[in-house]
């Protein structure tokens, strides 16, 4: 606890806290105002950690949608606590991580989902052309806090520490104005629950290096790469027992399965059938962007393409960091054609009538005798987007030069 409450690190769990920014607790406190909160308590609060006699207030929740449906259910904590956890996570995050498996990607520090994705890619290239998709069912919900903090305890003896951890473990969660008790689960939103679920699944990544197995975990997204589906039907079965009986969790079995790689999906990604696998962006994941793309080229929501060019370029940059990591240029580059496709016919259904529509074309040098052709076309914009009129008044390098980004970069 003395590590934890060292100036230092508490300096850079503030900057870490004020970093992140998020929406206050059930206390209202914003990040704003918490250095001025802990210069006025700091001592006082200090002295209850040392005692192990801090009590944290319950998290607010906070549900999210999901892309495939459903909600996420999020425990906010508040600012304080946000930043108590965070002091904590520093200190036991450079104690344990060095001890967890090679095969563990999510929540690390200098990991990541992409080197995860090329882990899975490794394995599959190896021969290993089934896999074993493992879906745990409510994982961050169903986390038993005994068996947690027995696990703990074998790493750590600190008393106020562990005090603590199981206070916010049982801090509760707050929805509708009415507290709940929480005897299990570890809420999702505050800083230490990833480290401490890397510590409840690092059991059973010791056990599947025990086995032998290939595979490769992100949270609680496991897959697990075999050389037969009759071998993967069987470690499918061992692994959900071992997880049932060892761990007190659940296999969610509508969402697991023993397939080919090419048929799911790894954080985003699939891959190609063949000898030399290749990262492509999953179908889901296609089709959840161009959902998110027709959102921000809505052609009735009446903005101008200058006013769609600022959150659709946010929108494609973040997209394009992170699939961008795929192998398979031809699909961006058909994206990148669907999106200026999508804005033609933003600036069709603009131009309105048939005689606004005509001088536009004219104008941008399209001969009289076809622009009359298209501006009197009774067909809509998607369909009018891919003519030859409008293919050439709006060419793709005028996206370029009004600052449209790319989701395939090249040169």
């Amino acid at each position: 606890m003395r590590e934890v409450l060292a100036a230092e690190n508490l300096r850079v769990a503030l900057r870490q806290v004020q970093a992140n920014k998020g929406s206050p607790g059930v206390d209202g406190m914003t990040v704003a105002a918490l250095p001025a909160y802990l210069k006025t308590h700091w001592l006082w609060i200090k002295g209850q950690l040392l005692q192990g006699r801090y009590r944290p207030q319950p998290v607010k929740r906070v549900e999210i949608p999901k892309p495939d449906g459903g909600v996420r259910k999020l425990g906010i904590p508040t600012v304080l606590d946000r930043f108590i956890q965070q002091a904590v996570l520093q200190v036991l995050q450079q104690r344990w991580d060095h001890t967890f498996s090679e095969s563990s990607f999510g929540f690390r520090p200098k990991r990541s989902a992409h080197q995860a994705v090329a882990a899975a890619q490794r394995h599959i290239a190896s021969g290993r052309a089934w896999v074993v998709d493992i879906d745990l069912e409510k994982f961050f919900d169903r986390v038993h806090h005994d068996r947690l903090m027995s696990r703990i305890m074998q790493r750590e003896n600190d008393s106020a520490l562990l005090k603590l951890i199981r206070a916010y473990l049982n801090a509760g969660v707050m929805e509708n104005g009415a507290v709940t008790s929480t005897e299990e689960g570890t809420p999702q939103g505050g800083p230490l629950s990833p480290l401490l679920s890397n510590l409840v699944l690092d059991e059973l990544d010791k056990e599947l290096e025990r086995r032998g197995h290939a595979f490769v975990r992100y949270a609680d997204d496991c897959n697990i790469y075999v050389h037969s589906e009759r071998a993967g039907q069987r470690v499918m079965e061992g692994v959900s027992r071992f997880i049932a009986e060892k761990l007190k969790l659940k296999v969610n079995a509508s969402k697991s399965a023993v397939a080919r790689p090419s048929k799911r999906k790894f954080l985003g990604f699939s891959f190609t059938s063949g000898r030399e696998p290749k990262r492509r962006v999953a179908p889901k994941a296609l089709g959840r962007f161009k959902e998110k793309i027709r959102e921000l080229t809505s052609r009735t929501k009446g903005q101008s393409l200058r006013q769609m060019k600022e959150p659709l370029n946010l929108y494609l940059r973040g997209w394009r960091g992170y699939f961008g990591f795929c192998q398979t240029p031809s699909v961006l580059g058909e994206l990148d054609g669907w999106i200026r496709r999508r804005l033609r016919g933003v600036a069709w259904k603009h131009w309105k009538q048939g005689r606004r529509r005509f001088a536009e074309l004219t104008r941008r040098g399209v001969n009289k005798d076809l622009a009359a052709r298209t501006a009197g076309s009774c067909h809509g914009p998607w369909r009018i987007s891919r003519s030859p009129a409008l293919s050439f008044a709006l060419p793709n390098r005028l996206w370029d030069l009004l600052g449209i980004e790319r989701v395939l970069l090249t040169g």
